[in-house]
């Protein structure tokens, strides 16, 4: 399998899929790139003939998860259709979506240490996620009185925060175990809260 897989060159996705399966069970440190590479089925030379090490093979890891993620977060965001406010609440929602549904690549993404301005090309998708935010956080603030609107950047960030918060503590727990609330109302009720503040949304709303 491991020498088929390298004659058709699949050996660099094989021991990408190989780390993050060992990531989602071990977490980002707690395997060596030796075990990544029996896992997909070659020696553990045949790894640097793609990967320097084992930091180069998580962050292939994290720049395909940045990929997905901005991916995902692109198409909740539907260039702020219905309407932006609806939209920026699925902006949430696909967030925790994409941690639950790709732990792996949201490890090797948040939680490896890894810098998004490791490689050029980690650096360009990792900006290609936040570039939702920021637009969405751009077209949402255009509602709000020039004297009261936070710069798009820190209001992109603080909803980031928040979302990556309740993904931190509630979403990769066992449904129940901190909190009644499910990790959906916390996030929601949470953005609403905020946009509340900023006057986005009525005070009964």
């Amino acid at each position: 399998m491991s020498k088929q897989g390298y004659h058709h060159g699949n050996l660099k996705q094989a021991l990408v899929e190989a780390a993050l399966r060992l990531i989602e069970t071990q977490g980002p440190t707690g395997f060596s790139l030796s075990e990544a590479a029996k896992n997909a089925g070659v020696t553990p030379a045949a790894v640097y003939r793609h990967f320097e090490g084992r930091e180069d093979l998580i962050a292939e890891c994290a720049r395909q998860g940045y990929a997905i993620f901005a991916d995902l977060l692109n198409h909740a965001w539907n260039d702020g259709q219905p309407s932006a406010l609806s939209a920026f609440g699925a902006l949430g929602r696909a967030y925790l979506a994409f941690a639950r549904r790709y732990p792996g690549h949201y490890m090797a993404m948040f939680e490896a240490g890894i810098s998004p301005n490791r490689s050029p090309e980690l650096a360009a998708v990792a900006t290609r996620a936040e570039g939702v935010m920021l637009r969405a956080a751009e077209a949402l603030g255009r509602h709000i009185p020039a004297a009261r609107r936070p710069p798009a950047a820190m209001f992109s960030a603080h909803i980031w925060a928040l979302s990556h918060g309740v993904v931190e503590l509630y979403a990769r727990t066992a449904p129940g175990t901190r909190t009644p609330l499910s990790p959906e109302d916390l996030l929601e009720s949470g953005i609403g809260i905020y946009l509340r503040g900023l006057g986005l949304l009525p005070p009964d709303s």
